[in-house]
């Protein structure tokens, strides 16, 4: 079961009306805003999108991306993942060069920008089966076989990686900087009660949220742009939900380094231990969004369409800016059974909302001077594959 609610908060008029001018939200009215009743939340609504046209009016972004899946060997047991395997299950699945080079260059004919790498945290700390397996292919460990792969895709190709690894020490930050213009990680959420037994989180080390919270300020401290975000209905509170807001907002306030913040909603699958779990409703969602939006004004916000389908569009009307990595090519591994909408369908449901669908690259435009200052194969690359705006060229691949 998920998190009980507690009593719905009223919310004055004149918090909106306060809102919707932009003044600053604080903790105490974001902690109601999110448990808004239905009869108050075409306010909130209204008041994030105005927030957004305050920021970027008018476009949507998105990431024209292949999904490379490069291990699915992992050591945490995370009990909404259906993405992370142990050596012989079926499925279980560690790529080579040469497959990760079929997928690059696919994507790459078809007009994609972003090589989008996922793999499970340090699966060789817990099994053999993964060392025998980078002994194999040349490598000490998962980290030195992703760097490489980043390498070898933007060398190889026009595609950018942008890799999320899990945990990162200083020195694995600044390598993969040197490979990729931007990198991610998931904070999830800064509730420890999620690593209780049973939990969301229990037997999964890698998702103890200091440790998740240092990463991501160490990016900072290497001014490298970050892509993190929050999972919601893991088990956490509303007010769980907006401190994991409030700590991404201090960690950007400190180091500028917050490209982009994922709104992204648990689905329950067969076969997972929260199989059984409820998943947050649409209004839950469309409530994080545009709490997310007032609390983050200058931030980009995304959410993914394949998880609110088919009602996604509706989350252009929460304040989100972005509709993340979009594939013409490969499934989301993560929610393999949630197809992502296809690029067209998702063009015209972002213009009936007023708005137009640009392609990014997976650095946002306003981040570029951070990796193309200087000189090297990354800044000429990211170089050649922006626009006068910063944007990605058009694509013209079907």
């Amino acid at each position: 079961m998920a998190a009980e609610h507690t009593t719905l908060i009223p919310v004055s008029h004149t918090h909106l009306d306060e809102l919707r001018s932009g003044l600053p939200l604080s903790r105490a009215l974001a902690c109601q805003l999110i448990r808004a009743g239905e009869h108050e939340l075409p306010g909130l609504l209204a008041a994030a999108v105005a927030a957004k046209q305050r920021f970027k009016p008018d476009i949507i972004t998105y990431s024209r991306k292949v999904f490379i899946p490069l291990t699915n060997l992992c050591r945490d047991y995370c009990g909404y993942c259906v993405f992370r395997r142990d050596p012989g299950d079926a499925g279980a699945h560690t790529m080579t060069p040469d497959e990760v080079m079929q997928v690059a260059r696919a994507g790459e004919k078809m007009g994609c920008t972003e090589a989008l790498f996922s793999l499970g945290d340090k699966p060789e700390l817990a099994f053999p089966e993964m060392r025998e397996t980078l002994r194999r292919l040349g490598y000490n460990s998962t980290l030195h076989y992703l760097e490489a792969m980043c390498e070898l895709v933007l060398r190889e190709t026009t595609l950018l990686p942008h890799p999320n690894p899990g945990l990162l020490s200083a020195e694995w930050i600044r390598r993969l900087a040197a490979v990729s213009p931007s990198m991610g990680l998931m904070l999830e959420t800064t509730s420890d009660a999620l690593l209780r037994p049973a939990a969301a989180h229990d037997n999964a080390p890698d998702k103890i949220p200091s440790k998740r919270l240092r990463t991501i300020e160490e990016a900072g401290k290497q001014n490298v742009p970050f892509t993190t975000g929050l999972l919601v209905g893991i088990g956490e509170t509303p007010e769980d939900r907006v401190n994991t807001l409030l700590a991404i907002r201090e960690l950007h306030l400190r180091y500028g380094h917050i490209q982009e913040v994922i709104v992204q909603n648990f689905r329950a699958k067969p076969g997972i231990p929260m199989q059984d779990w409820s998943e947050p409703t649409h209004s839950e969602m469309l409530r994080t969004v545009a709490v997310a939006r007032l609390l983050l004004p200058d931030l980009n916000i995304q959410a993914p369409p394949n998880l609110s389908a088919p009602y996604y569009d509706e989350l252009l009307g929460a304040g989100i800016n972005d509709w993340g990595g979009i594939s013409p090519l490969t499934p989301d591994f993560i929610n393999p059974e949630k197809p992502w909408p296809h690029l067209e369908e998702l063009r015209l449901r972002t213009e009936v909302k007023g708005y137009s669908l640009r392609p990014r690259l997976p650095i946002y435009p306003e981040f570029l001077p951070a990796v193309t200052a200087g000189p090297g194969l990354l800044a000429k690359k990211v170089k050649a594959a922006a626009d006068r705006e910063g944007y990605a060229w058009r694509a013209t691949a079907a």
